[in-house]
């Protein structure tokens, strides 16, 4: 009877736990989706700037690589489907073959290396100093933005046969603000370990 029990209190366990994974993908999916609606087009480049990307980072630091890599895999299939998430544009696939559409479809990867590089940077000891939980979602979100825009630059390149002209469109103008995207998101994620922490 004992084993039965411990079996039937596994299942309810490992089933509440995909019910609460499954919950945080879909609000993960919405965030960035809102953050998305946050946006300033700009005269000079058909990529607009916007918040965006702070949430994919963000998701990709707190809900860890799997988890990061569902909610933005999501996304793009919400985005593709013809679900007014992206930034105001065609939306759908059109959105996806756009000037974006390199940045877009990096997003699954970015939360994913965002998520892993900070869960296997562990807290070490340097120079005497313990490494913080800031220092490493930098690292983390750092490595992620890189990435983002070797997808996002690429792409305008394909489609403008020019790499001149895709870093106009596509980095220069916005190179200022991903740093302090980077910092908001390692600041939040670190605050956010240290709560839980605390908690614990």
């Amino acid at each position: 009877m004992s084993r039965i029990m411990t079996k039937t209190l596994e299942v309810t366990d490992r089933s509440a736990s995909w019910a609460v994974q499954a919950t945080l993908v879909v609000g993960a999916s919405l965030l960035v989706a809102l953050c998305a609606r946050i946006s300033v087009p700009l005269p000079f480049t058909p990529v607009p700037l916007t918040l965006q990307n702070l949430a994919v980072l963000l998701v990709g630091l707190l809900l860890g690589s799997r988890a990061g890599l569902a909610a933005l895999s999501l996304y793009l299939v919400e985005g593709a489907s013809g679900f007014p998430v992206f930034t105001p544009g065609p939306g759908g696939i059109a959105q996806l073959l756009g000037p974006t559409g390199g940045f877009l479809c990096a997003y699954p990867f970015v939360a994913w290396l965002a998520g892993y590089i900070f869960e296997q940077l562990r807290p070490r000891v340097l120079a005497g100093r313990t490494q913080s939980n800031f220092v490493r979602a930098l690292i983390a979100s750092t490595a992620a933005e890189v990435l983002l825009f070797a997808g996002g630059l690429s792409w305008l390149f394909i489609l403008t046969h020019s790499v001149a002209l895709a870093f106009r469109w596509g980095l220069y103008w916005f190179f200022f603000a991903e740093i302090i995207k980077i910092m908001l998101a390692a600041g939040i994620a670190s605050a956010w370990q240290l709560g839980r922490r605390t908690d614990l």
